[in-house]
Order: structure tokens, then C-alpha cells, then sequence
């Protein structure tokens, strides 16, 4: 997933925290003192984090947010004629410490959102929004906007171009072509939904870390390896409990419901995670509600018919219909062959003495032993292989053999949490990028892995190329006091995907930061992300580092025959798992929200068609379904396997070529990496492949076709 944050012409798909404590009274805080007012003389101007306090945000977002508003008055009030220049152009570069700020308090508070963070978010939202409506709903810079538009636009081409559609796109998007009566709603809804998102974020954290499972004794755990029964110990440890403790984050809930032969422990932890934030202390559903509410009324006002026809008019796909038939394609493979998986395990499961039909607490458990047999290769087989540090040097070298990059750990520069480590990454003698790496879990970290940005990269107006400060934050298992963080196969594919994005932010060589790095059409920018993932399984990449953490064996060749089948195994399943949600996120986004009486109710419709298993009564997820609530995949979910399409027909250029193919990969980065959202997504895969991209090469990889 990417998480990109944007100029502040369009800050409010930034803010993601709850707007649900009261407002905070900080301490003021003179500019001398205050980072976010001075100029930082760090390496690279990266965030000195060590010398941000608390108390710097609120005085910092009054002051940012006063001078970025004097920028575009001053371009509102520029008495020359309107050009792409003196518009366009400086409406990108506007707030440049207002960007600089929002880069730091956005990415903290995903990671670190503690309660005096999560009120301070309550305080700035309704600002940054007001911020935001006070541009886009000016009638004088509008017009200039829109003047720039009519006279420029057909004789611009290429980031220009791209870079005043946008631009213009985003005002339209956003209300300035409304009647006054009508901006004055269109104020309140943007208002209001951005204060429900803030809600809904961390509601999902709060019930999230609400919930955990102590086990007394280590017998109620049989099954499970000894390094998941460590992590559980030092957690119950770190906690002040006695015995074994579990929680909700992936590699917590994972090592249960893979492992634990007491089916009482893993309906537990299934039933209490498959409805986090429904109903209870922290409850999503009325929210759910209010979100729909407000973009459905926001969609009407701007002339759409429901929301999702005004977030896709700007993707590749464009409309619903094109959305709902290239879903319903991959569903006519995907459903049989899910069915046909299902099948199989629910006999295997029986063979291993399992009574009755599958449960869905039962099938991460069956699924992990039913592939040990038929590949002879579990997931704890594999895991001393990828031993956390020997895969980031693999993922490292990889980068270096393809886009001849390299990094070199830069313990001169500050982090936000001593775990973080950051690297300097150069391209010969050139610099391009800062990465900072942060991968295990904690208390005030959401769930999941993203890609993020603490400054795009964009050329100034000295013409100096400013080079990124990319993120990666992850949720791997940890390690403990006996043991190194050793990655399960999924994990080292996220870390691939997750330095796929990462590879679209650092490469990038475009000129306007609106639309460099990752900031590309929704539904493509997941291509770079889900084609890294294809080197997992591939030899060339795994000889170079894949060895036992203790023997230094190099992993055996059979194992990654055997991780090239594992691909195919319930790929209808996990198809089908993803196809549901996409169709979810659309009837969330095309329904009358009038006719929801019950949101638990409408997903179950929903899944009912995807179901290989017995419905759980209990189930909803989408109280917690966060890309789509508060995470800016509204109406976008889709755009994975949208992405997938077009990733496994790219990939196979390389597959023809060979995986390790330098000239292969040039081309990928000339044409795709480096270039951001400076051309149309579909003549960038075009000027890669050759040709625009086919389904098939997707089905037929995962054996669906």
C-alpha cells in the first residue's frame, strides 16, 4: 500500500486520525525554538525528529498554514496576465513549510499515534480543511486557474500538461465551479467528512489495541513453533502479566490461527478480529454511515451519481461499469477454482480428524498443513532463511543489479524511534534518496505495511532537483531475546512490494511534485509495487542472501521449485478474497445510502457470493476496513487487481528477457519508475510493453486460466 503525501492543494486526503477528543491546549511556542519555523540545516534537510516536541505542532500549523495562504494570495493577486508559470506552476510550489509540516505530523501520527497526537489531529483537521476550501473555493484564483486551462492546455504536452490537468481537475473535483449557496455545503460536508475519517481511524486503532488473549500455560499452545511462543512470552513480559500474551496485530493473530491445534484459542482470536470496531466502546458502524452520507452528497453536488463515478472519472478505468466487468471477469474464474480449493481442503481436513465443516477460524490452520504435505515446505521451514537483515541486504542488492543503486546506513541522521534505521541511497556519485525503514509492530502504529513520503521529490525554482525522503513501515515479526526477526515467505513478499513503491518514489525525475513519485493515477500505481513481488520466488534474486540464519546453508534449490508451485496454491481463493472486497468498496460507493439499515447485513450480501465456508454471523469488517474508509482507496480498492492485470503482463517482459535483465530493467525505469504521473498510465505501460495489457497473463500465472 502507498500512503503519499501530496502539496497542500490537496492535504485533505492526508488527514486520517480521529477527530474525537477534545481540543488540545498546548504551550505557545516562540519561532526561535520551534523546527517547523526555521530552516533546518540536517543532512539533506531531513526532519531533525529528536528536537520536535509536542508542543511545536499547533503554533507550527497556525504559522505555516498563515504564510502558505499569503503565497497564493499573492498568486491570486498577481496583476499579470495568468500563465502556466505564474499560476500553475506557483500554485505547486505554494506552502512549502506547510508541506514540510504536514509531511512530519501525518507520517508520525500513523506510526505513532498517541493520544497527544491523536487530539492535536483534532485541532488541525478542521484548520487544513478550511485551509484547503479557502483555495479551491475562490472565485478569483479559480478563475485564473481556468483561464490557464482553456488558453494552455492543448499547446502544453507531457508533465506540463499533466501537471495543469490536475491542477485545474482538482478545483472542479473540489467544488470551485459550484454556486455560492452550493460551496457553502460543499464547505460543511468536506468539514464534516473529513472530521468522520479522523473518527474512523482511530476508533479501528482503538479497538484494535483494546483486545488480547492471555494464555496461562504453555500446553494450551501445542502447535505452535517455539519462536511465535517466544515473541508471546516477551510480549506477555514487556506487558507485566504472567504467561503468554496475544494481541490483534498480523504476526500476533497469524502465529494462532496458523498454528494453534486448540481450536478454542483460534475462534477466539478469529471471532475477535473479524468484527473489530463494530458495535461496543468504539463503534465504526454509525460512522460508516456518516462517511457514505457525506460523499454521496458531496458526489450529487458536483453532478456525479454516486460517488464512485466521481472518484473513478480521473483513473485509468473511468467508470463503474468498465470496474464491475473487469471484476466480474476475474470472478468467473476465480469463484469455481475457489470452490475446487475448497473442496480439497475441507477432505484434508477431515483426513486430519477435523469433524464437521470447515470454519473460517479452521482454515489458516488446515490450509498450512495441507500445504506442508503437498510441497513439503511449511512457512517455519522457510523462515530461517529470510532472517530480517539478510533480506533487506538481498532487497538492496537486487535494486543495485537492476537500477544500479546503492545504500550505506546514515546513523548521522535522526529518526523518530530508535528501532528506524535510515539510508543514504545514490545512483553512481549521485544522491537521490533518503529511506528510512521502520518494521515492527507497536501500540500506536496501525496495522498493515505502506509506503509514504516525509518530501516528494520536485525540481525549485533554482532548478535544483529536491531529492525524496521515502518511508517504508511495516509489522514484521519481531525478534526476541534469543532469537533474530526471521520473516515468514508473505512477509518477505511485502517488504518486496512495499520497496516497489519505494522504488517509484527514489527514481523519480519529474519536475512538479504534484505528480512525481507515486503520485500517479490510483489504480496503476500498484503496478511497481506488485511487480517487485514477483522476484520472491525468483533463483537469481533468492542465492543472494536466502541463507540459514545459523548453518549459512544456501536455501535449497527444490525449495524454490517448491515456492514457484506454492504460487498457484488457492490462488482462487485469494482472488476471490480480494475480488469480494473490491465489489464491497463499489456497492459501498454506488448504494442509496437511504436503504442501509444495517451494515453488518449489506456485506454479508456481498460476500455471500464469494463464501466457500460458513457465514459468521458475528462478522464486519467493514468497520475496520480502513482503505477504504480512511485510507484514500474509496472507491479504488479495485485498483489491485487492476494493478495485478497489469503487473503480470509487465513482468512477463522480463520473463522473456530474463529476470536480472539490465536493459529490461533501464526501459522499466525510463518509462515507468521514474516518470511519477507526468504522462497518461496507459501510454506509460504502452511505451514498456509494447502494447496496452492483457487479462490473460494474470490468469494463466496463477492457474485460474
Amino acid at each position: 500500500m502507498k500512503k503519499t503525501l501530496i502539496p497542500v492543494l490537496l492535504i485533505l486526503s492526508m488527514m486520517q486520525v480521529s477527530a474525537q477528543s477534545k481540543k488540545i491546549q498546548t504551550a505557545p511556542s516562540k519561532g526561535g525554538s520551534n523546527p517547523f519555523l526555521q530552516e533546518w540545516s540536517t543532512p539533506y534537510q531531513t526532519p531533525p525528529f529528536s528536537k520536535i516536541k509536542v508542543e511545536h505542532y499547533i503554533p507550527a500549523f497556525e504559522q505555516c498554514i498563515k504564510e502558505a495562504q499569503q503565497e497564493i494570495d499573492a498568486i491570486k493577486n498577481n496583476r499579470e496576465h495568468p500563465t502556466f508559470a505564474n499560476t500553475i506552476v506557483a500554485l505547486d510550489r505554494a506552502g512549502s513549510k506547510l508541506n514540510r509540516l504536514c509531511g512530519v505530523f501525518f507520517n508520525l501520527l500513523e506510526c505513532d499515534a498517541t493520544p497527544e497526537m491523536q487530539k492535536i489531529a483534532t485541532e488541525v483537521q478542521p484548520m487544513l480543511t478550511e485551509y484547503s476550501n479557502n483555495i479551491h473555493l475562490d472565485d478569483q484564483l479559480f478563475k485564473r486557474v481556468k483561464g490557464v486551462y482553456e488558453r494552455e492546455y492543448s499547446k502544453l504536452s507531457g508533465a506540463d500538461q499533466m501537471l495543469l490537468k490536475k491542477t485545474y481537475d482538482g478545483f472542479i473535483d473540489n467544488g470551485a465551479d459550484l454556486n455560492d449557496m452550493q460551496k457553502d455545503h460543499f464547505r460543511k460536508l468536506s468539514l464534516e467528512l473529513a472530521n468522520l475519517t479522523l473518527q474512523y481511524g482511530q476508533n479501528a486503532l482503538a479497538a484494535t489495541n483494546d483486545w488480547n488473549m492471555v494464555v496461562k500455560t504453555r500446553e494450551e499452545l501445542k502447535g505452535l513453533p517455539e519462536s511465535e511462543i517466544a515473541i508471546a512470552a516477551q510480549r506477555a513480559e514487556e506487558k507485566g502479566v504472567e504467561g503468554y500474551l496475544f494481541d490483534l496485530s498480523f504476526p500476533s493473530k497469524r502465529a494462532i490461527l496458523t498454528y494453534a491445534d486448540n481450536e478454542s484459542l483460534r475462534k477466539d482470536m478469529y471471532l475477535n478480529s473479524c468484527n473489530i470496531a463494530y458495535h461496543g466502546k468504539y463503534d465504526n458502524e454509525k460512522v460508516i454511515y456518516e462517511i457514505l452520507r457525506c460523499r454521496q452528497e458531496i458526489a450529487k453536488l458536483l453532478g456525479y451519481s454516486n460517488y464512485a463515478e466521481y472518484a473513478l472519472h480521473n483513473k485509468m478505468a473511468k467508470d463503474v461499469k468498465t470496474v464491475q466487468n473487469f471484476l466480474d471477469e476475474l470472478a468467473k474464474y476465480s469463484i469455481p477454482a475457489a470452490q475446487k480449493e475448497m473442496e480439497s481442503l475441507q477432505k484434508f481436513a477431515v483426513s486430519q480428524g477435523h469433524a464437521g465443516p470447515l470454519q473460517r477460524w479452521d482454515f489458516s490452520y488446515y490450509s498450512e498443513k495441507q500445504k506442508d504435505k503437498l510441497y513439503n515446505l511449511s512457512s517455519e521451514t522457510l523462515k530461517p532463511y529470510f532472517k530480517l537483515e539478510n533480506v533487506t541486504d538481498g532487497i538492496f542488492k537486487l535494486a543495485n543489479t537492476l537500477y544500479g543503486i546503492s545504500f550505506d546506513e546514515a546513523k548521522n541522521i535522526d529518526t523518530y524511534h530508535k528501532d528506524i534505521k535510515a539510508y543514504k541511497v545514490m545512483r553512481g556519485k549521485e544522491f537521490i534518496a533518503i529511506l528510512y525503514l521502520d518494521f515492527h509492530p507497536r501500540a500506536t502504529k496501525r496495522s498493515g505495511a505502506w509506503m509514504t513520503s516525509f518530501r516528494e521529490q520536485w525540481v525549485d525554482e533554482n532548478n535544483q532537483n529536491v531529492r525524496p525522503l521515502v518511508s517504508l513501515v511495516m509489522n514484521f515479526t519481531p525478534s526476541t531475546k534469543n532469537n533474530p526477526s526471521l520473516l515468514t515467505f508473505d512477509e518477505l513478499t511485502t517488504f518486496l512490494h512495499e520497496f516497489g513503491h519505494a522504488l517509484n518514489g527514489m527514481l523519480s525525475q519529474v519536475p512538479y511534485q504534484s505528480i512525481s513519485g507515486t503520485n500517479s493515477q490510483h489504480d496503476f500505481v500498484e503496478l511497481p509495487s506488485q511487480l517487485n513481488e514477483n522476484w520472491a520466488t525468483e533463483y537469481e534474486f533468492l542465492k543472494t542472501f536466502a541463507k540459514h540464519y545459523k548453518t549459512g546453508e544456501l536455501i535449497p534449490m527444490k525449495y524454490i521449485d517448491q515456492l514457484k508451485e506454492m504460487r498457484k496454491y488457492l490462488a482462487g481463493y485469494a482472488s476471490a478474497r480480494q475480488l469480494s472486497f473490491g465489489f464491497l468498496d463499489m456497492m459501498w460507493h454506488t448504494i442509496d445510502v437511504a436503504v442501509i439499515n444495517d451494515v453488518r447485513q449489506k456485506e454479508h450480501e456481498i460476500f455471500a457470493r464469494f463464501d466457500v465456508m460458513p457465514e459468521i454471523q458475528e462478522s464486519c469488517m467493514s468497520t475496520s476496513f480502513s482503505h477504504i474508509f480512511a485510507g484514500g482507496y474509496a472507491a479504488g480498492y479495485y485498483g489491485y487487481k487492476w494493478a495485478e492485470m497489469l503487473e503480470a503482463d509487465a513482468f512477463s517482459l522480463f520473463k522473456e528477457e530474463g529476470v536480472m535483465n539490465k536493459k529490461v530493467a533501464e526501459k522499466y525505469m525510463k518509462t515507468i519508475l521514474s516518470q511519477g504521473g507526468s504522462k497518461p498510465a496507459m501510454e506509460m505501460f504502452k511505451e514498456f510493453r509494447g502494447r496496452g495489457p492483457k487479462v490473460d497473463a494474470l490468469l494463466i500465472r496463477d492457474g485460474l486460466k
